[in-house]
């Protein structure tokens, strides 16, 4: 069961945002940018901010006791209707900041559940986020239910507010039970799917929330997928056909997007939407290269994929918007710590040239472009090409049928034993492997 007077939507509230830093974190520019960015996309307006540097948290409060008078303070002066913190507050402290603070206060794992419940248009990311938000929600139950708690006290006096947490706390275990089992056969019929479609390359699309991922995939693609200026436009994945030059069609999938501290409950809850770049030949990993904290988001990208298991996946490094760029040096910044990264602009198509030659190049390694000598009665050998590989051309004659095929490494045993003769394509890019 939500909390549905704590968990709405944002919209229209005048909010304040506090970040607490430790002291084994490193000094930044502007620590609250990424908070008011989560804060505005919850409909959010921002009225002020605190940021705190301690050895480590309160455990009571968060903060210590004079940032806590401090934040009460900014609260009144602006009229605040809520306090988001950069950081994960346990039920306690959420507890005792609301009140002292005399307001509501939410953590940035909650924001980030509101925003996405607001973003969920299909059947499968709705029911990762109900997952999520229940899995949230259920050690918070005591300080949803306070309206039943004991009012006096007294034998005989006793309100059913206990009881009633009991109740409501074996609801939810039953109803994240049912969400568990129902995401279940979505993550099996997404592995169907994704398998189905063996012999035909694949490349992921993942990065940093709001780094242009959409926006790239319609530009390569010419799908006509949402592209926002606000962070977690996309939370489904959706697949289209990319026409890649001097290589010929690869499925092009955008997933949704990563950000820092990401809450683990969204990671497991979106393991069936993360499983097109589990299974992908290839990641294009598009970083907004006109962040100023783009070394930061490109970093916390690759800890996202090492939680998810595909880091050793090969991935290009893309970066994207050199047209926004604050600075030719700003871009070189970048470059010089990822020297293989392809600089481009997904608005322009500027580095476009480039970027279809390195996946050309990636992908050639796991696969052959071929000329194939088939006997013309062996139609099992003719199915197998077509169903594993991209059939360019077939040429007809009185003893064989020769097909040019672009086909995956792993299916050329198959052809190896029934083909009358193979040999290279005489037209195969440099970029694609030959067979010898």
């Amino acid at each position: 069961m939500r909390d549905e007077n704590r968990i709405e939507s944002l919209r229209s509230e005048c909010c304040v945002l506090v970040r607490l830093l430790t002291s084994d974190q490193p000094l930044e520019e502007h620590p609250l940018k990424e908070l008011e960015g989560l804060a505005v996309t919850a409909g959010c307006s921002v009225v002020g901010g605190m940021t705190q540097r301690r050895s480590e948290p309160d455990q009571t409060t968060y903060l210590g006791k004079g940032k806590v008078r401090e934040l009460r303070e900014l609260v009144e002066e602006h009229g605040a209707d809520v306090v988001i913190f950069d950081n994960d507050l346990s039920p306690a402290q959420t507890r005792n900041l609301e009140k002292a603070l005399n307001t509501k206060v939410i953590d940035r794992t909650e924001l980030i559940l509101d925003i996405f419940a607001s973003n969920a248009r299909t059947h499968e990311a709705k029911l990762a986020i109900e997952l999520a938000q229940l899995e949230y929600s259920l050690p918070r139950l005591k300080r949803m239910w306070t309206h039943l708690s004991r009012q006096t006290m007294g034998v005989g006096m006793r309100g059913p507010g206990e009881k009633q947490l009991e109740v409501d706390r074996r609801l939810v275990e039953k109803r994240i039970y049912d969400l568990r089992a129902d995401l279940a056969k979505v993550e099996a019929r997404r592995e169907r799917q994704v398998r189905s479609r063996e012999g035909i390359p694949t490349v992921s699309l993942v990065g940093y929330t709001n780094a242009g991922k959409s926006t790239l995939m319609n530009a390569l693609t010419g799908a006509d997928v949402e592209a926002a200026d606000k962070l977690f436009a996309t939370l489904d994945t959706r697949t289209r056909r990319w026409h890649l030059p001097s290589w010929g069609w690869v499925l092009l999938s955008d997933t949704v997007g990563f950000i820092r501290d990401l809450p683990h409950k969204l990671i497991a809850s979106f393991k069936a939407t993360l499983e097109e770049a589990r299974q992908a030949d290839l990641l294009l990993h598009v970083a907004d290269v006109s962040s100023p904290a783009v070394l930061d988001q490109i970093s916390a990208v690759y800890e996202v994929l090492t939680e998810i298991g595909i880091e050793e996946k090969d991935t290009i490094l893309v970066l994207n918007k050199v047209d926004a760029a604050p600075s030719e040096e700003s871009v070189r910044r970048v470059l010089d710590r990822y020297p293989h990264a392809i600089p481009i602009s997904a608005v322009t198509g500027i580095g476009f040239d480039v970027l279809h030659h390195a996946v050309s190049q990636a992908l050639a390694a796991e696969f052959y472009d071929v000329e194939v000598d088939v006997a013309p009665g062996d139609g099992r050998l003719l199915a197998y090409l077509s169903a594993h590989g991209e059939v360019i051309e077939r040429e007809f004659g009185e003893d064989r049928v020769r097909v040019h095929v672009r086909i995956p490494a792993a299916a050329m045993g198959e052809v190896q034993r029934r083909a009358l003769a193979i040999r290279p394509a005489s037209d195969a890019p440099d970029s694609i492997s030959h067979v010898a």
